[in-house]
């Protein structure tokens, strides 16, 4: 080859002029007006190019779509069992790994219905030691409560859980009627809310409030179904008078009572159950938590108590909580508003509420600190989101588990198998550390006034 001779790779550049690379690209774009992008792409060769030309024509005309008609040859070769940043196993291996995933699966199933099983034979025999005492109820307990204040061996009875049939007439009793409400209160109230329903002053917002409310009330028991509900109407009923009796001090309406007021409904009367809820919500927690923004500091009053008694009982808690800057704000009023009917199932929060109506608001915490020791072993993550996730019982992998498994969720932390025997463990060991006189120099160092 001459020095005045250019080489080879030059000729052919030359050989391709702007005008001539620009006419190509017009036929391909005349041609082609709208060629679908294929669906695995491919980089294109020399070769390809002469034959994408001869039947751009024929796929521009029609092009057909094609269909899975099985396992792709990935598919067929790729490891289920190990993660594509490890070496690949042998096909041997990994149908054994596979086959191994696939008896511990059942296994876990399993074991997963016998501890159901087990649960619920205790739970039945907890509910036949119940029936066998009411006989004792009705001679000891019921013509003078208090004296359960009194006695040791009454008060750990009704900690055991009240029977079905007098648990209405112990509410009422153990609430009591500090607002001297008459008989006629809820009737009084529901004539004032049907008035302002008729003429159209009662707030559209507060009706679409209840409304929302009501649609997220136990949605299991198909009780308070919009519009289907056998109880929907008394629902609807006692929360507009509840709406319409606190008008009065300015304050207007807070989600999560509805909770409250059907779990008082399937015990009670509509007339009964108002003056029960409305004292209930009078108690000075749950009225600061119910209060909206004019109880503030309040609140924040009893988030700070909340974390003194988890750092004084749950240390390890505590710290993670800080480490993570997790606020009792994140979690406890969507526990506390509700009374925990949106997270625990029905028949542990029955139990919680014959205490709780015993204990008064102490016990509101110290159920609280009752759920997080059931969750504990969870608590531990990495980062902030995934913490508040499984606070929220969003946990994606509990909630794939719960999924596989086939269980029906009726409360959201039963995802993480907290039932009535694991919580009331925890309550039982919390014995050991809990004092009252802790709960009262508290209320006394946060709120003075009370």
């Amino acid at each position: 080859m001459s020095p005045s001779t250019p080489p080879r790779d030059e000729q052919i550049l030359s050989s391709t002029t702007p005008s001539s690379s620009h006419s190509v690209a017009t036929r391909s774009t005349q041609s082609v007006p709208s060629l679908p992008m294929p669906g695995s792409p491919v980089l294109p060769t020399p070769s390809s190019a002469a034959s994408n030309a001869s039947t751009s024509t024929t796929f521009g005309a029609k092009h057909r779509t094609s269909r899975s008609v099985g396992p792709s040859m990935l598919d067929k070769v790729i490891s289920k069992t190990r993660p594509t940043f490890l070496p690949p196993k042998s096909k041997v291996e990994d149908l054994k790994h596979l086959a191994d995933w696939e008896a511990m699966m059942r296994k876990s199933r399993i074991a997963e219905e016998k501890r159901r099983k087990a649960l619920q034979e205790r739970r039945f025999a907890r509910e036949r030691r119940i029936d066998e005492s009411v006989a004792q109820w009705e001679r000891e307990i019921v013509p003078n409560w208090k004296v359960v204040h009194k006695d040791a061996r009454l008060r750990k009875l009704w900690w055991q859980g009240i029977p079905t049939k007098l648990r209405a007439t112990m509410w009422q009793n153990a609430v009591g009627n500090s607002l001297a409400l008459s008989k006629d209160a809820f009737k009084a109230c529901l004539a004032r809310a049907n008035r302002a329903l008729s003429s159209g002053t009662f707030p559209s917002t507060v009706l679409d409030q209840i409304e929302d409310d009501i649609r997220t009330t136990l949605p299991s028991l198909h009780l308070f179904a919009p519009q289907t509900g056998p109880m929907y109407q008394d629902l609807k009923d006692m929360l507009c008078a509840w709406v319409v009796s606190r008008s009065d001090e300015g304050l207007g309406y807070m989600s999560g009572v509805a909770k409250v007021a059907a779990m008082i409904l399937i015990n009670m009367a509509p007339a009964q159950g108002f003056i029960v809820m409305r004292n209930l919500l009078e108690r000075h927690c749950l009225r600061s938590f119910y209060g909206g923004m004019s109880s503030k500091d309040d609140v924040e009053a009893y988030y700070r108590i909340f974390d003194t008694l988890l750092a004084d009982g749950m240390p390890k808690i505590y710290f993670n909580f800080k480490q993570h800057q997790v606020a009792p704000a994140a979690y406890l009023p969507e526990w506390l508003m509700p009374l925990f009917l949106d997270h625990l199932p029905f028949e542990a929060c029955a139990r919680l509420w014959d205490i709780l109506f015993l204990e008064g608001d102490a016990f509101l915490f110290r159920a609280s600190l009752a759920i997080l020791a059931v969750l504990e072993p969870r608590l531990f993550f990495p980062d902030k989101r995934e913490l508040l996730e499984l606070l929220r019982a969003e946990n994606k992998a509990a909630l794939d588990v719960a999924k596989r498994t086939g269980v029906t969720i009726h409360a959201k932390y039963e995802i993480y198998g907290v039932d009535e025997e694991t919580l009331w463990e925890r309550l039982d060991n919390m014995e050991d550390w809990w004092r009252e006189t802790t709960w009262t120099r508290l209320i006394q160092r946060e709120l003075p006034d009370l």
